[in-house]
């Protein structure tokens, strides 16, 4: 599982000229799920990702984390995260999870999400989705959970 995640001052997702998903201060997360993974890694990336110290302090460090700032989490399902490129011109999605298991999977991390932290927001899966955003930073770290 593989999580990129953006430290916003906002964020929005639109599908069909609808706003799904949108938020103020906090992270903008894209979800990557790799063929392999088990729901028993929901939770230990939620926990990382809730805990993750990405705002700073009164002293310019990163020593706050969206919990502590009391900031949103907008979350989007990017299957693209597992593109390989390293043969030909047109990515690989092999090693992404297929997309009835994964809607299935990322049903289950929302469900999660958002019984352990709120404000969150979500992207529709599968959907073709406008992400709107500003880094604020920039701060984007990627989050890869074994």
């Amino acid at each position: 599982m593989k999580l990129i995640i953006q430290r916003v001052s906002e964020a929005s997702v639109t599908v069909d000229n609808s706003i799904v998903g949108e938020i103020k201060q906090g992270y903008m997360v894209l979800l990557g799920i790799h063929k392999d993974d088990t729901l028993d890694k929901c939770d230990k990336a939620i926990r990382k990702l809730l805990n993750l110290r990405l705002f700073s302090d009164e002293e310019g460090k990163m020593n706050f984390s969206v919990q502590d700032v009391q900031g949103g989490i907008l979350l989007v399902s990017q299957f693209t995260l597992y593109g390989d490129c390293r043969k030909g011109n047109r990515p690989s999605f092999i090693e992404a999870m297929p997309p009835q298991e994964a809607e299935a999977f990322y049903n289950e991390f929302v469900a999660r999400l958002k019984a352990s932290y709120s404000p969150v927001a979500f992207g529709k899966f599968g959907a073709d989705m406008q992400v709107a955003l500003i880094n604020s930073g920039p701060v984007t770290i990627e989050l890869t959970v074994a």
